[in-house]
């Protein structure tokens, strides 16, 4: 994928946010959160092998170099690729979390708790 195209679909992607990923951003969106700043919608390059592609992150934010990560059903099938995806991802240095849809509809503020604590505490986990 071609950085132009990840861009078109980043763009696609941020007009066509989930619930959950509206919901999460209303939270985090304009240094509500501990005053940090995220990105939604992010694209983050990576070099596998020989060839340069290019990840979509759902939320980043570059001062924890933190990811935010929301996943819906698609990913009980592409847990494969989101395996390899994370570890990538890892290897450059970033901290990803994780939660589902039903994460953020059912325990937002304990979503919101997790992420605050993982800016506080970035060597720490709360798993």
């Amino acid at each position: 994928m071609k950085y132009s195209d990840a861009l078109q679909f980043a763009r696609h992607l941020r007009k066509n946010q989930t619930n959950e990923e509206k919901i999460l951003w209303e939270k985090i969106r304009k240094r509500k959160l501990n005053g940090y700043r995220f990105n939604r919608q992010f694209i983050i390059k990576h070099q596998h092998y020989n060839s340069i592609g290019f990840f979509i992150v759902d939320f980043y934010c570059h001062e924890a170099k933190l990811i935010i990560e929301i996943d819906g059903p698609i990913h009980n099938h592409q847990k494969k690729y989101d395996q390899w995806r994370e570890e990538v991802l890892k290897s450059q240095e970033f901290e990803i979390i994780r939660f589902t849809n039903s994460d953020i509809n059912k325990r937002l503020e304990t979503v919101i708790a997790n992420i605050s604590f993982k800016l506080s505490n970035p060597t720490l986990s709360f798993e």
